[in-house]
């Protein structure tokens, strides 16, 4: 088993990022735009399959093609982070649902762009019976969605849910593309659990960043990043950046209930930056020990959550910014216009931006996350 590695050309002295893990089969050398930073794009909240036995549960994934579509071309980013709850689980009559699961990949696969995946709490629930199936005209047939997908899975039509496991299992099997890991054994049934390295082509021996992924739990088991996901962290921190120097960015699902703290009141107010705030933020069941190591490590410099598609906005919170992503699928609720948070890691000098695109092509929402600067000062 070799290195994974993936070249991606990021500025105008042909400097180059790498990102690198282990246990997974060597990749190709894939090349990208020169003379631009690191570009990462978040779909958050896609929900696939949702309502399928509908006439509009289908059309919603149609719709969430299209802003998928029109991000990308927007932004042509180097990579992309599918930030949980790809999939409507408990809605989906079928066994295999990673046949919903490839649709929702489907169209940063085409433009062979690579990603990685965590978990939310819908991807792996358990289906929840119509009680209107059970009156006339009854049970309706069940549809397998085969178009465009490169999973077979007819032969597993069934009412059977589709676990973490072989969601996963699935996604890195069929894609070349795929970054996402499985995680350590000792965390499961927590899968989407590991840690993505950003390095220099010029000294492939220093990571420029860490891209870490927690699986935040729901669908099949509570609701929390545990004290076990929490320890995991801690010792890959000091294994892989002891001394804290490499900058840390953190990718979960649910918000811990830090992100609750921080939530504006009322609009969206300095030192904040957002569009949205419609609704109160909706944590994790338990707070065991994650936001505590990140306060307390210099490197960690902003986590990044989906689960709330009526919040958009990204707040400081000690030296750190806790950020939402933006509701990007047509499936799950409200009706706020669609986009994808996109954050940019450029390296000399060092910086993360973020702004959001929306499906309309707009932007808005620009903001400088690294360097830290504290705008509590000013106000």
């Amino acid at each position: 088993m070799g290195r994974l590695l993936l070249l991606l050309l990021i500025s105008p002295y042909l400097y180059s990022l790498l990102i690198s893990t282990v246990a997974l089969p060597t990749k190709d050398y894939h090349q990208l735009r020169p003379g631009a930073p690191f570009k990462i794009a978040l779909f958050a909240d896609l929900h696939f399959g949702e309502a399928e036995s509908t006439d509009w549960g289908p059309l919603q994934d149609v719709n969430s093609t299209r802003v998928m579509c029109s991000v990308l071309d927007d932004e042509n980013p180097d990579f992309v982070i599918y930030l949980g709850d790809v999939i409507t689980a408990n809605n989906i009559a079928i066994r295999n649902a990673s046949l919903y699961w490839d649709q929702a990949v489907s169209p940063t696969r085409a433009k062979g762009i690579p990603w990685a995946s965590v978990f939310g709490n819908h991807d792996d629930a358990a289906f929840e019976w119509p009680i209107e199936w059970f009156s006339a005209p009854g049970i309706p047939k069940i549809h397998c969605p085969v178009a465009n997908s490169s999973c077979s899975g007819e032969e597993d039509c069934s009412f059977k849910g589709t676990q973490r496991l072989e969601l996963m299992k699935n996604e890195i099997e069929l894609n070349a593309l795929s970054y996402s890991q499985f995680g350590p054994k000792e965390l499961w049934p927590s899968v989407s659990n590991y840690v993505l390295q950003v390095f220099s082509s010029e000294n492939p021996k220093s990571p420029v960043a860490f891209l870490y992924f927690l699986d935040s739990g729901g669908g099949s088991y509570p609701e929390v990043i545990s004290s076990a996901q929490a320890e995991w962290f801690r010792k890959k921190a000091v294994e892989i950046n002891p001394d804290s120097r490499v900058p840390e960015i953190i990718f979960w699902h649910i918000p811990s209930r830090a992100y609750k703290k921080v939530a504006p009141l009322f609009g969206i107010h300095k030192p904040c930056v957002g569009s949205i705030n419609k609704e109160k933020v909706a944590t994790q069941e338990a707070e065991t020990g994650i936001m505590k190591l990140l306060v307390e490590r210099a490197s960690a410099k902003a986590v990044f959550v989906g689960h709330n598609h009526g919040l958009d906005w990204c707040c400081p919170y000690e030296k750190l910014w806790l950020c939402f992503a933006r509701h990007t699928g047509y499936g799950g609720y409200g009706n706020w216009d669609r986009g994808a948070r996109i954050v940019e890691i450029t390296q000399q000098p060092f910086s993360i931006k973020s702004w959001i695109r929306m499906e309309d092509g707009s932007v808005h929402s620009e903001i400088v996350l690294s360097p830290f600067i504290n705008r509590n000062k000013s106000m």
